[in-house]
């Protein structure tokens, strides 16, 4: 995983396992720093290409992530944070494990443009988080989008909730760092294996997103559209094989693919269709394929 550094540490140490998914590097739960300098691929389109900067993008103690709001979302609803589930402020989700409605007052850095921190937002609950079939957090802030945009003159980012395309031109933007990685969707993978966790149908960068520890969570952005289409999470760092910090390929056929230096990020297409009117978790609607306690 490419999380932050100590606590991570410490938490794979005490549980005996740990997914290093991308993180940063003060505090908590994911362990993993990379190597690398952000490089830029120009999008095919140039033309039709949105501006994609820090804007609604946050910084956490350990790990980055965004403000995101849903097509069905309402200027007047709760505003969301989506980050990694490995960035959980309480340690790693253990595998099978889903916690919902849990109480949170963590907080987060609020970004503009160009990646100056101008406001602080504060969760008061964990809505989803697991590491199970996906490594995804959402949290619940105090305050409402309209709220946010009318004190910061910031709006939150739409999560797209169609499943993204090979080949579609990205940014993985990290507010911890306060750096953009430019690259394209290289593929997707059957399953993806790191340690005690198995994540399904991830998707793959090409090299050029080379992430570091700290930009786990990192919201990964269709440079076409401006919409979140998956949220940066674990990269393979030193060539093992199904280790953590070292994810491995897997396909239908049970074979596995090591790929050393290349990064992945969990979808988040399915996620739109589990929140309903205010912006509540319904893991029983329909259509919501996330997966439930």
């Amino acid at each position: 995983m490419n999380k932050p550094l100590l606590a991570a540490l410490s938490a794979l140490a005490l549980a005996g396992l740990g997914a290093t998914p991308a993180l940063a590097a003060p505090q908590a739960h994911p362990a993993s720093a990379k190597a690398a300098e952000a490089r830029g691929a120009a999008p095919a389109e140039a033309a039709k290409a949105v501006t994609v900067n820090f804007a609604g993008t946050v910084s956490l103690s350990n790990c980055s992530g965004s403000v995101v709001r849903f097509p069905g979302s309402a200027d007047s609803d709760p505003a969301l944070v989506l980050t990694n589930g490995h960035c959980l402020e309480s340690g790693f989700p253990s595998p099978g494990q889903v916690i919902t409605g849990q109480s949170s007052s963590r907080t987060f850095g609020l970004l503009n443009s160009s990646g100056t921190q101008i406001g602080t937002l504060r969760a008061n609950q964990v809505v989803y988080s697991t590491m199970t079939d996906t490594d995804v957090t959402i949290y619940r802030l105090n305050t409402t989008y309209s709220a946010i945009r009318s004190t910061y003159g910031i709006s939150a980012l739409t999560v797209q909730n169609t499943h993204p395309t090979a080949g579609t031109a990205i940014k993985v933007v990290s507010g911890y760092w306060k750096r953009i990685y430019s690259c394209a969707v290289d593929g997707f993978v059957y399953r993806l294996k790191e340690g005690d966790w198995t994540w399904k149908d991830s998707l793959r960068y090409t090299a050029a997103c080379d992430t570091i520890g700290g930009t786990s969570g990192s919201p990964v952005i269709d440079t076409a559209t401006g919409k979140v289409v998956a949220v940066n999470n674990t990269g393979n760092e030193d060539g093992q094989r199904c280790t953590v910090n070292n994810p491995c390929e897997v396909d239908q056929n049970g074979n596995v693919t090591v790929r050393q230096g290349i990064n992945y990020a969990e979808e988040t297409y399915q996620i739109p269709a589990c929140f309903t009117t205010g912006n509540k978790l319904n893991l029983a609607a329909s259509g919501c394929t996330l997966p439930k306690p």
